[in-house]
């Protein structure tokens, strides 16, 4: 019989609509049946693609002994974390308070009020060593909720005050955005917590640090900095080669389960592709080398080909397991190699795919690497298009298809920004595409909505972060095409941002005023899997204060960048964003104006003020007397030519590229 989940537009509460455990959407019905029973909400948080996620519902929500408990115990809630990343927040918080970590799936145990008393994440069905049994823990939080109540709402009032500590402002004394010595400081902390031998930062599990990537990059095109080019280069080298990155298709796992990138947690998401491949492009562009733009490339293409939904929006992960088992469409045998390619091929593959007798995964199967260029590429090529050719006809991982606003965002930035540097008409047309299902369908002319699927809109109101990245990918994609459009419903986003998040002080909340009251209003401040909204939106702010002049945009971006810097100089792994936006405040922003009739002359000047990827460089591109953009206003004259600007001075207009390019590759005063 299906629960109350079979309505949902969500693709993983759609996964547990026929568990025997008579699950609630998220909503008040729940809270005020959980009043009326008087037992306690039992919420469960995690995501399509989550293995472990997976895991439980299989040991624990589809047993119909264990499903019996909790429906005679507790109002049991599904939410998944991806459509309301705010709910996911709140309650994350309570589990890192509570048990010192985090994680999904997210086991959170409420009073009828929302209000956290205990908390943990996987459970299994029985118990495995210091793991308690779920059925166990059920039994032991309902009995404590009939006898001791009143302990138990002291206990969530003390675990709201937890919470309350840990997310006030980020301590500090700064009066300004950060300095070039803070960054530098910055960039020596990274030092002696790099990964020398191996790449990127800290041990296993290892997560691909795509904020930090985009810091290292842009102080390097500041300042030269050959320590910020070496991690940066060193990481995207190291993960490139490593199984982590799909060496046939394109595109990076979620982490790599050990600390060399060899063997991924094979799940797929929108949002690490689309920072990745962004990142990569920069790297490969200051590096000189054909590494980073390769890979900026094919992730592109991955996005391309397996996340595009019929609607033109991005989907937002494949799963990690196939028919189960976790990995199975990726990984191969040699005696799989030879059986595709021949015995000749198949034994060249895998002596260059690293593929062993032994495995480097389970049961004797290995994750593809390719740790050096191979050294017949022609013969590359082919092999590799036989192995994805015969890769196709296995069962593929489910895809999560619904469309979230700021992981499109983050696409259609990407995208944008490869297309014009590596001159692909046809990936600016995909971000167009996708900006304008966002436009049509994710915009109600006031608010944007955090998700859609299969062309329906979904009801859950867009976050902080779905704002900052729209205007960012909207921004980018101006510069990329041009078309004036998206600068101005960029403006419009970003002023509704600007008045529905913000408070007295000049942070943001994560949620609008007008959004659902919590038990606490999220605000986060450091960037973990992806930069938080405050960062992105003080990026979001700088870009459109350059383009446009206007100055609240540009106080909104330095009173955020303030706030942070301490933060930023302190914990630099955890604020890579904000540090990359402090390089492009810092840079001045370089502000490019590009005038005259379309032609060869102007699409020289636009190919070279995207060369050279200067952290604060904005570009506008537009005929003589355009006006609609404040950075072309006043700038008029038949011929193709260009202004650099930075810090409110302009130097003389220039027709030759290569003065562009030299300006723009200029440290700045």
């Amino acid at each position: 019989m299906t629960n109350l989940l079979g309505g949902s537009a969500s693709p993983y509460l759609l996964q547990h609509a026929e568990n025997p455990v008579w699950w609630h959407p998220w909503g008040p019905e729940a809270f005020a049946e959980a009043r009326k029973r008087d037992v306690p909400v039992l919420l469960s948080v995690g995501y399509a693609a989550c293995h472990w996620c997976h895991v439980m519902a299989h040991e624990s929500f589809e047993d119909q002994e264990i499903a019996d408990l909790m429906n005679e115990r507790f109002v049991a809630v599904k939410v998944d974390r991806e459509e309301r990343p705010d709910v996911d927040a709140v309650y994350m918080d309570a589990v890192t308070a509570m048990t010192g970590q985090g994680g999904w799936p997210m086991t959170v145990f409420l009073t009828p009020e929302g209000e956290p008393f205990y908390a943990g994440t996987y459970f299994p069905p029985r118990r495995r060593g210091e793991m308690p049994g779920f059925p166990d823990v059920l039994l032991a939080v309902s009995n404590t909720w009939r006898n001791r109540s009143d302990d138990v709402r002291h206990q969530a009032t003390s675990v709201l005050r937890r919470i309350e500590q840990m997310r006030e402002a980020p301590g500090g004394t700064a009066e300004a955005p950060s300095t070039s010595a803070d960054r530098a400081a910055a960039v020596a902390v990274l030092v002696k917590q790099y990964d020398y031998a191996r790449g990127g930062f800290g041990g296993a599990p290892k997560f691909p640090p795509s904020m930090v990537l985009e810091f290292l990059v842009r102080n390097h095109a500041s300042t030269g900095s050959a320590d910020a080019l070496l991690m940066a280069e060193g990481t995207l080298r190291a993960m490139a080669g490593g199984g982590i990155y799909d060496q046939l298709a394109g595109g990076f796992a979620r982490y790599s389960v050990d600390p060399a990138w060899v063997v991924p947690h094979f799940e797929k998401m929108l949002y690490d592709n689309a920072l990745l491949a962004r990142s990569s492009l920069h790297i490969g562009q200051v590096s000189g080398r054909e590494l980073g733009s390769r890979i900026a490339q094919e992730t592109a293409d991955f996005l391309l080909s397996d996340l595009l939904t019929p609607q033109g929006g991005f989907a937002s992960a494949l799963d990690a397991d196939t028919e189960g088992v976790e990995g199975r469409y990726y990984v191969w045998t040699p005696e799989q190699l030879v059986e595709v390619l021949g015995a000749a091929d198949g034994e060249w593959a895998a002596e260059r795919l690293q593929v062993t007798p032994e495995g480097t995964f389970e049961e004797g199967a290995s994750t593809l690497q390719l740790r050096a260029v191979p050294d017949d590429p022609e013969r590359w090529q082919r092999v590799k298009g036989e192995l994805l050719e015969a890769r196709s006809r296995r069962t593929r991982p489910a895809r999560d298809d619904k469309v979230v606003t700021a992981w499109n965002g983050m696409a259609i930035a990407a995208l944008a920004e490869i297309g014009a540097v590596q001159q692909r008409p046809g990936l600016i047309a995909a971000a167009t595409r996708c900006s304008e299902l966002i436009w049509d369908l994710h915009w109600t002319g006031e608010r944007l909505l955090r998700m859609s699927r299969d062309g329906v809109a979904g009801t859950a109101h867009g976050v902080l972060e779905d704002y900052a990245w729209t205007v960012e990918g909207w921004l980018t994609l101006y510069q990329a095409g041009g078309d004036v459009r998206w600068y101005q419903r960029a403006l419009t986003v970003l002023d509704a941002a600007l008045a529905a998040f913000s408070d007295a002080s000049g942070s943001f909340f994560d949620t609008a005023s007008d959004a659902e009251q919590l038990v606490r209003r999220p605000r986060e401040w450091t960037d973990n899997a992806v930069p938080c909204g405050q960062s992105v939106l003080a990026s979001a702010a700088v870009m459109a204060a350059a383009l446009s002049g206007g100055p609240e945009y540009r106080e909104a971006a330095e009173r955020l960048l303030t706030a942070a810097a301490d933060l930023a100089t302190r914990a630099p792994r955890f604020a890579g964003w904000w540090l990359a936006t402090a390089e492009a405040w810092a840079d001045g922003p370089r502000e490019v104006a590009v005038v005259g009739e379309p032609g060869q002359a102007r699409d020289e000047l636009v190919r070279a003020a995207w060369a050279w990827p200067a952290p604060g460089r904005v570009i506008a591109v537009g005929s003589s007397g355009e006006q609609r953009v404040g950075l072309l206003a006043g700038r008029a004259g038949g011929l193709a030519q260009v202004w650099v600007c930075r810090d409110f001075r302009c130097e003389l207009p220039t027709d030759d590229p290569q003065r562009v390019a030299q300006l723009l590759r200029g440290a700045p005063e």
